[in-house]
């Protein structure tokens, strides 16, 4: 510990815990002081009855009797360098006014770069009381040694015998005490690395100096314990030393504590020389005395150069804006004795005349008696952090794919010629545009790909409008353009330029090459436009109508657009239905399926439906909602809730409607869907329904759109017992070519062909020619919309299996299952 400095720069966590918790385990009170009590561990605390934070406040000498505050003097560091130790016995008093004695040792140290004393105090009072009493009664003497941990010991020099008190095996728990007879005896016990030293300390023992050291011994097992060995001559009338006698007293925990103390200095030495700050270090007069690694770097100094010589010499500061001289951060804290830290962009000038940015702050450093002793300067090199904020600058508000401006800068952009329209009635124009095909590069030749595509085509783009426009890619294949001071017709022609140009490029990629063209949504900036997400959101509208008429083309908003109002319709729907599934708005309806054959010994068959609860009470039907969820991707998500639904009320059903079949829907997108496969057998396996209970409708153009999927759909689940029923039939040019491929259980006649059977020849004869080819194949047929009996008796004279409509039932709400009626 001597001589070693401790640095207020934090210890790494592990090394502090590690410190703590042995400082804590031993039962000597530690306490670092200067003119304060800086800081004790737990057994500080408890000696004086005082917390950490109260010790803080106090001095040492605040916990002293008024007798030995004079000794407590002579613990003060007046020496960093001076490397002998100081025993004291004190008497304590703690918070509750008992007094305790404690054997108590000062070392010197350097704490925050200004001397202080490492004090470890051991509870001696019972000790201490025990030998007052021993004055008065030698009786007590081996008494007084078990509780000190201590025992006596003499030598007789002339016959070489030596002998403990009677317990000292008991005492220090070292059975190898009982072994030791003479003086060579205990030397064999000295540690290796100490007997020298201990021999020499008994030499000038005999010559009459009293014997004071602290040695390691071992016992014949290898274990080690610290002993304080004290002791003086007892000389004869002659003048020689006929005897030696003294004490041993065990130290070990004192000593574990004050190797832990000197560990952590040495660490928080090495961590002051391997942060990543600089630190320098003043005296009272800002001469510099100390910098560490990074410091010498940053300055060009090295420490031999440096020593002696004003911090403002080689710590030269200048302002960034300006590159004008700054005050030194060490004379403006040495002058007005507080910390100054300095905000603003700052430069470090190198020795050799380059510039570093840096962030610094400066504090002083007093002494005990709090005058000022120097000051500590700690500076960090913002080189690479100013890297980092610009270019997460830059990040957020450019693309990293493009290098154009991201949606975010862009809604920025357009909020303000939105601005510009309304203040000085200018006129600007929005182009939002989305690549046509370009989801097929990324599907076949990879998100690479895709990306080096985008990179290229914004090339493409910024080439061709050369400043007329302000380009940002707005997020995947995305791109908007804001045309300043532009009419709609100029803007469409730059628009078409654009077109033509993308028209004209090839991407190639690994021998394959690929040509693009855009749909574009182009919306007129006037001081009668709405806030900006409103025009982006008609902008984007706008080229939905464009792709949906079949791309390669721009679609110009204009007010009372009846094409743009039908896709903000259906984009209403969106939120809608989200809203419906978080509020528990969705609901299943059924209708009966009749059979017309007498004969037909079948279950009777109930197909479901779904449906929406509105906000205001309000029953919407399918067809209001399904087409904009199959559109905007969340027909699937229905198509799930409805099957979990159906199967879980069948389940909570008991067995009380096993003699009902369910048909339930499933979409084109649905038997694209990879996982809803899986999802349809587990929702089996966790509700035990019986898959034979189970009919599902698919309808002809979804199972010709993806028939490979379709057919592997169809036979997982015919396999697990379900049946198929192939849903508006005769509306495909191919339905018969198609029908022979699918193994579906009935056929549904559309309801087009249904309702206008007894009016219209051509339909009947359609009607008929799906019957017949249903017999043929094996299949049953199941008419809908049947609304009248005109109908029926025209169906049953066609000989169809089922019919289903309004004639026979209304949709009901599926509250419960039970049996129905034949």
């Amino acid at each position: 510990m001597k001589g070693t400095q401790l640095s207020a720069t934090p210890l790494p966590d592990e090394s502090a815990r590690w410190f703590r918790t042995l400082a804590d385990a031993t039962s000597s009170a530690i306490f670092v002081y200067r003119d304060r009590i800086l800081w004790a561990n737990r057994a500080g605390e408890h000696l004086s009855g005082f917390s950490n934070a109260e010790l803080r406040e106090m001095s040492l000498g605040d916990l002293l009797e008024p007798e030995h505050r004079g000794t407590f003097e002579e613990l003060q560091p007046v020496g960093i360098h001076r490397a002998r130790s100081h025993h004291f016995e004190l008497k304590f008093r703690a918070r509750d006014g008992c007094e305790r004695w404690v054997h108590f040792s000062a070392e010197r140290a350097l704490f925050d770069g200004e001397a202080a004393t490492v004090g470890t105090a051991t509870d001696i009072t019972e000790r201490k009381l025990i030998e007052i009493e021993l004055s008065r009664s030698r009786d007590l003497s081996d008494f007084a040694q078990r509780m000190a941990r201590s025992i006596s010991w003499e030598w007789i020099v002339a016959t070489d015998e030596l002998t403990f008190s009677g317990r000292a095996t008991e005492i220090l728990g070292f059975p190898s005490f009982d072994q030791v007879r003479c003086g060579n005896d205990f030397l064999d016990l000295v540690h290796s690395d100490d007997r020298l030293r201990f021999d020499r300390a008994m030499i000038r023992a005999l010559k009459g100096e009293n014997l004071s050291i602290e040695v390691r011994i071992v016992d014949r097992r290898g274990r080690t314990r610290w002993m304080a060995v004290r002791a003086e001559g007892v000389r004869s009338v002659s003048g020689w030393t006929v005897r030696v006698v003294g004490v041993i007293h065990d130290i070990t925990e004192r000593k574990i504590a004050e190797e832990a103390l000197f560990h952590e200095k040495e660490r928080a030495q090495v961590t002051l020389a391997s942060i990543a700050d600089g630190v320098i270090r003043t005296d009272a007069k800002g001469l510099v005395d100390y910098l560490n690694p990074v410091a010498q770097k940053l300055t060009g100094w090295s420490l031999a150069e440096s020593y002696g010589r004003p911090a403002s010499e080689l710590y030269r500061i200048i302002d960034g804006p300006t590159s004008k001289p700054l005050v030194s951060p060490v004379d403006r804290c040495l002058h007005e004795k507080r910390n100054v830290v300095y905000p603003g962009d700052r430069y470090l000038v190198h020795r050799n005349g380059s510039q570093v940015a840096i962030r610094d702050s400066a504090a002083p450093i007093s002494s005990r008696n709090g005058e000022l002793s120097g000051a500590i300067l700690v500076f960090q090199d913002l080189t690479q952090l100013r890297d980092v904020e610009r270019e997460m600058l830059h990040l957020a508000s450019h693309d990293p794919i493009t290098g154009l401006i991201n949606r975010r800068e862009f809604e920025g952009w357009l909020t303000e010629a939105i601005h510009t329209a309304r203040a000085d009635k200018r006129t600007h124009a929005l182009c939002y545009l989305d690549l046509d095909r370009f989801k097929l590069v990324n599907d076949t030749c990879g998100h690479s790909a895709g990306d080096q595509m985008i990179q290229q085509v914004a090339t493409v783009i910024t080439q061709t409008l050369r400043e007329r426009g302000a380009l940002a890619r707005l997020g995947g294949d995305e791109f908007g353009i804001l045309f300043a001071d532009c009419s709609a017709a100029q803007a469409c022609e730059l628009v078409e330029k654009v077109a033509v140009a993308l028209r004209a490029f090839r991407f190639s990629w690994r021998d394959r090459v690929y040509t693009t063209t855009f749909s574009g949504g182009l919306v007129p900036i006037t001081d009668q436009s709405p806030d900006a997400a409103s025009v982006l959101s008609a902008a984007d509208a706008a080229c939905y109508v464009a792709k949906e008429a079949g791309g390669d083309r721009t679609h110009v908003y204009q007010l009372g657009d009846t094409a743009l109002a039908e896709r903000y319709g259906e984009m209403q729907w969106i939120s809608r239905i989200h809203k419906a599934f978080d509020e528990g708005r969705f609901l299943l309806y059924r209708q009966r399926i009749e059979p017309l054959i007498s004969t037909l010994e079948e279950p009777s068959l109930t197909e479901l439906f779904v449906r929406i609860r509105g906000e205001d009470g309000e029953m919407i039907e399918p067809g209001k909602f399904i087409p904009a969820a199959e559109k905007f991707g969340l027909i699937s998500a229905i198509d799930r809730w409805v099957l979990r639904t159906a199967l879980d009320r069948l389940a909570a059903a008991n067995g009380s409607a096993v003699d009902q079949r369910f048909a339930i829907n499933v979409s084109g997108q649905s038997l694209s869907d990879q996982g809803f496969l899986d999802f349809v057998v587990r929702q089996f396996e966790i509700t035990n329904v019986p898959p034979q209970r189970v009919h599902f409708e698919i309808t002809e153009t979804s199972a010709i759109a993806d028939l490979p999927n379709a057919m592997r759909f169809i036979s997982v689940l015919k396999n697990m017992g379900c049946r198929f029923v192939l849903d508006d039939f005769g509306k495909g040019l191919s339905s018969f070519s198609y029908l022979k491929n699918l193994p579906v259980d009935y056929l549904k006649i559309d309801g087009e062909f249904v309702r206008n059977l007894t009016s219209d020849p051509i339909q009947a004869a359609l009607v008929g020619s799906i019957h017949e080819i249903g017999r043929v194949m094996g299949l049953r047929t199941i008419a809908e919309s049947v609304e009248d009996k005109e109908t029926l008796d025209a169906l049953r004279e066609i000989g169809v299996d089922y019919v289903q409509g309004f004639y026979f039932s209304k949709p009901r709400l599926l509250e419960s299952l039970v049996p129905a009626r034949s």
